[in-house]
């Protein structure tokens, strides 16, 4: 084969790889295998529990945090993703002690702790609600790549749609991230991925 066709193929090879590559640090959610260096996705946060306490990212520490993005007036995406983990925990028994659901409203103007803490006792005790300024919310997001919107215009200024990501993050015990799970996984798939997850840490 002539040199030129070679080098032409091999520049073509690089540029879809060097493309993928870009694909997935934009989007922050390439998989990274346990303890394979700096983590994509997840940092420092400051926010508010359903009990109007402030909390941050070391109050987690030591356990798994499994954590989802999303508001309480939302119509089915986030409560059948909250009744997902809830199930998938249950399913764990006794190992589901060492792992954290967190829930983390993107709509702080309407999410108030107590309006987080009547939401999540709707799955279960082990549900963490957490809230907070525009600021400490949009500080979180950014950290952990999530989009979110306020969508369209409501009737008035409390009747309205967030438009936002809806991926599940388990964070390790040292606050660092594990892997993602899509929308489409179902509470017995997640509870296999967990189980995996757990058998083969400390």
């Amino acid at each position: 084969m002539p040199r030129r066709p070679i080098l032409v193929l091999a520049a073509v090879v690089l540029l879809i790889a060097a493309g993928l590559g870009s694909f997935a640090l934009l989007t922050g959610m390439a998989h990274r295998p346990l303890g394979s260096g700096v983590a994509l996705v997840g940092g420092p946060f400051s926010l508010v529990n359903q009990d109007g306490v402030r909390v941050t990212d070391k109050d987690f520490l030591g356990k798994y945090m499994l954590v989802f993005f999303g508001y309480t007036y939302c119509p089915d995406v986030c409560p059948t993703e909250l009744q997902v983990m809830s199930a998938a925990l249950d399913q764990l028994g006794p190992e589901a002690n060492r792992i954290q659901p967190v829930f983390v409203s993107i709509d702080p103007a309407r999410d108030t702790p107590d309006v987080l803490k009547a939401y999540v006792a709707n799955f279960g005790t082990r549900l963490v609600g957490l809230t907070g300024t525009p600021e400490d919310v949009a500080a979180i997001a950014k950290a952990y790549r999530v989009y979110y919107a306020k969508a369209g215009n409501g009737s008035s200024s409390t009747d309205y749609l967030m438009d936002h990501s809806s991926i599940i993050y388990l964070m390790g015990p040292d606050g660092r991230f594990v892997t993602h799970m899509a929308y489409t996984t179902d509470a017995a798939k997640l509870a296999t991925e967990l189980k995996e997850i757990l058998r083969t840490s400390p």
